[in-house]
């Protein structure tokens, strides 16, 4: 069995580039920092910072584009894709990417105004009205489904 799945919570580095696909189907592309820290050998604290390049598909795409900005905080669930093609000057240039499959946005910074600051988003949904904050709701607190859920639903 083998398994390509990549977990990724960070920053992004700048705005999303929203464009569209000659089929009509939105893609968005951005990057997106993580950083690491760590004690070496003398002690001394040591950090690393990590830039993975992250692109979505579809309505997801669309709600990536609407909603998140530079410094925006991300949670990306995906899998890794190598592609490769050959450059004006016959070289083979390489790039890695995250094909994102889900993601959920992070807490916002505080002193950000409106917009959409939480949820989880699949392939089929779009921000819906229960995931929306007020300003003045603190970060903290969590958010339940408003609609009455049937255990019955429940696959285990």
């Amino acid at each position: 069995m083998y398994l390509n799945k990549v977990f990724i919570i960070g920053n992004i580095t700048k705005d999303p580039e929203l464009k569209a696909l000659p089929s009509g189907m939105q893609v968005a592309s951005f990057s997106v920092a993580t950083n690491r820290t760590w004690k070496d050998q003398a002690g001394a604290k040591q950090e690393a910072v990590d830039f993975h390049n992250i692109v979505v598909f579809g309505k997801q795409a669309e709600v990536i584009g609407q909603y998140m900005k530079k410094g925006s905080n991300i949670f990306i669930e995906g899998r890794i894709q190598t592609r490769s093609w050959d450059g004006p000057d016959g070289k083979k240039n390489y790039r890695t990417e995250v094909i994102a499959e889900r993601f959920q946005f992070g807490p916002k910074p505080t002193g950000q105004g409106g917009g959409y600051s939480g949820g989880s988003e699949t392939k089929s949904s779009g921000p819906s009205e229960s995931g929306k904050k007020t300003a003045s709701a603190p970060l903290e607190q969590i958010e339940y489904p408003q609609e009455e859920i049937n255990p019955e639903d429940i696959p285990f």
